[in-house]
């Protein structure tokens, strides 16, 4: 009975249910149908004021646009009502748990749309009362804080209001958020900015360092390029650019003067072509090397090559070449002689008149005027113009070389003219000969400036033995009457005896004080490679009993350099461990030596230096380390701590004798605390 009064309920239920559902369908049935009884007369009324507004407007409008708008309105309206019609019909058709999940879905829509008017995001929305990460079974309702209302007055404010306040200051904390992240992508594009000014600025840096890199390699090449001219001068197998070169080079006046006596051009005498060649390379890496320093002195002799070089292929070549060339420039073979003949002799000033002559020539473009002759004129004054300007050049050297001369000779001259004085007679005449020379110096000065064409060599070394009879070189007789009272005289034997005195003394001062020896040196840097932070220099020696040498009396004895190192380290025992840290460390504790101790001058060298260790009689904690080579040196002894050695070349033992020095490495063994 129980099961079938349940069964019954259930059929109650379910037809309350359908009746309900039944009686809900009609109602909306004939509402759906006033709606649709009152659009379509809304309709007609709409499309009855159309026609008449449009017959009232434009009687002219033809009568298929009208028709057409009423087939799209007639299709419009039919599209309308099918689908509602379908629809109604799917409603009656659909089962109940259809409608209830359409109702549900309905209302699903409706709860979405409510959410997104209170501010949901995308991300909550499918968060339920029962279903959400809060563990809040009142999430979808909008919470209420009693006391903030009252204390703002708006307690007894309706539920819609306060929902468009929250909404509203929703609205603002995403405008505020909005701001914040606009604010942080400015940030970031001006971290951005700033990270790329920085690169650019080090990218800047890297080019300036990379430019003062190239000089410094140009610099370095150049500098190389002198030494190896200057090397091949010294043995005697010096090129033509070595020559050149040394011509320009700031050297003492006499390293230069032998170099600087003769034109520059003088040097490409008797070179073949393949030096010519040679030597128009080697120019064009000393003006690439120099960056514009001596450009014209160069460039002079680039054209002179050149023209040297053209030269030398009309000989060598033939007649074949010769001729070819002549029909070229313009110029037979006949009057190439006449136009070398023009040029030859003639100052800077006057060829360079001659070249405005020849460009006003070839610029006029006259009637009858040989345009090719002088072009090929004017290619071959460049060549001659070179020389005149290196002649020049060598002239101003060379005036400046003796002027050079005459101050360094200044001084002797003064000062053996201050013995002339009390002399009247010895000293006038030596004046006038002076006044007489210097006269006639300043007059074949004025002669070697005013001809250029001969040897400029020559009146040098005539100046150069001038001033040299002019220096008065020879001691002159000073009788004692003649001397200042301030001034003592010595005796022969006095002066000998002052002199032996300061050299015994001179003898003692570098025996007490003997410098390094290069060898020592060199022996010294050897000793310092690979010193750490945690090693010091240990130089304190351990006086020995007085020790008499047999080869004393053969051999001076001496003690022997040394450099000698101290290794410290802390010591991590149990202790340090519990007491101490890397903040506070413990007492460092020397944990070995390095004695490296130099014999260069060694007599018997196939007998090895020995070493010697012996503990300290009055404290057992120390020991002396005693040194013994041999001749001419003696021994030596320092105080160590006396501990056992690690005797392992992998813990850095080492006990040699190589280049002279002996060296002794080791380290103290590390005892391990066990049980």
């Amino acid at each position: 009975m129980g099961k079938k009064s349940k069964k019954s309920r259930r059929r109650d239920s379910s037809s309350s249910e359908s009746t309900d559902d039944s009686s809900a369908s009609s109602d909306s049935r004939d509402r759906r149908r006033k709606m649709k009884k009152h659009s379509r007369d809304s309709s007609r009324r709409r499309s009855k004021d159309r026609k008449s507004s449009r017959r009232r407007s434009s009687s002219s409008e033809s009568d298929s646009s009208v028709k057409l708008l009423q087939k799209l309105e007639s299709k419009r309206m039919k599209e309308a009502v099918e689908r509602k019609r379908r629809k109604e019909n799917l409603k009656k058709l659909e089962t109940p748990e259809e409608k209830r999940a359409r109702r549900l879905r309905e209302k699903q829509i409706k709860e979405n749309k409510r959410r997104e008017r209170m501010g949901w995001d995308n991300e909550y929305q499918h968060y339920t009362n029962q279903d959400n990460p809060f563990g809040d079974a009142h999430l979808t309702s909008t919470f209420v804080w009693t006391k903030k209302l009252e204390k703002k007055g708006l307690k007894g404010m309706p539920t819609e209001e306060l929902e468009i306040i929250n909404r509203q200051k929703q609205m603002e904390n995403k405008s505020e958020l909005e701001k914040v992240k606009k604010r942080r992508q400015e940030r970031e594009m001006e971290r951005l900015q700033r990270e790329e000014e920085m690169v650019l600025l080090q990218r800047s840096r890297e080019a300036a360092q990379f430019e003062e890199w190239e000089r410094q390699e140009d610099k370095f090449h150049l500098e190389q390029a002198r030494l190896r001219s200057k090397i091949r001068i010294q043995d005697g197998r010096a090129k033509p650019i070595d020559l050149l070169a040394q011509y320009i080079s700031n050297q003492s006046l006499e390293e230069s003067l032998e170099m600087q006596m003769h034109e520059p051009y003088t040097y490409l005498n008797g070179l073949g072509m393949k030096d010519l060649e040679d030597l128009l390379v080697d120019i064009k890496v000393y003006i690439e090397l120099e960056k514009g320093h001596n450009h014209e002195y160069w460039e002079d002799l680039t054209v002179i090559v050149q023209d040297e070089l053209q030269k030398l292929k009309k000989l060598v070549l033939g007649g074949e070449y010769h001729a070819t060339v002549g029909r070229r420039e313009g110029i037979h073979q006949s009057v190439a002689r006449d136009v070398t003949e023009i040029f030859r002799g003639k100052t800077t000033v006057q060829l360079e008149e001659l070249k405005r002559k020849i460009e006003a020539k070839i610029d006029e473009k006259s009637d009858g005027v040989d345009i090719g002759y002088w072009e090929s004129l004017l290619s071959q004054l460049k060549a001659h113009m070179a020389r005149a300007r290196l002649k020049d050049k060598h002239q101003e050297n060379l005036r400046l070389k003796l002027e050079q001369l005459k101050k360094e000779q200044e001084p002797s001259s003064d000062h053996h003219q201050q013995y002339d004085d009390p002399q009247p007679s010895t000293s006038k005449s030596v004046n006038e000969t002076v006044t007489k020379d210097e006269s006639g110096e300043n007059s074949s000065e004025d002669d070697d400036i005013a001809d250029s064409t001969e040897d400029p060599s020559e009146n040098v070394l005539a100046d150069c033995f001038t001033l040299y009879e002019q220096g008065l070189y020879s001691p002159i007789y000073i009788n004692e009457e003649t001397l200042d009272k301030d001034i003592k005289i010595v005796n022969e034997e006095d002066d000998e005896a002052i002199i032996e005195n300061l050299r015994s003394r001179l003898l003692q001062a570098q025996e007490d004080d003997d410098p390094y020896s290069k060898e020592e040196i060199r022996m010294a840097k050897e000793a310092r490679k690979g010193m750490g932070d945690d090693e010091a220099e240990f130089s304190v020696e351990t006086k020995l009993d007085s020790q008499i040498y047999l080869w004393s009396d053969k051999y001076r004895p001496r003690k022997p350099r040394y450099f000698n190192r101290v290794h410290t380290g802390f010591e991590w025992n149990k202790y340090n461990q519990t007491h101490y840290d890397m903040d506070n460390p413990p007492p460092k504790i020397v944990q070995g030596y390095k004695f490296n101790i130099f014999y260069p001058d060694l007599i018997d060298k196939s007998c090895t230096p020995q070493y010697f260790l012996t503990p300290c009689n009055d404290n057992k904690d120390f020991a002396l380390l005693r040194f013994h080579a041999g001749p001419p040196y003696e021994d030596l002894a320092f105080k160590i701590v006396n501990r056992e050695w690690e005797f392992s070349y992998k813990r850095g033992f080492r006990c040699q004798f190589q280049n002279n020095i002996f060296q002794l490495w080791f380290h103290f063994k590390r005892y391990r605390y066990r049980r």
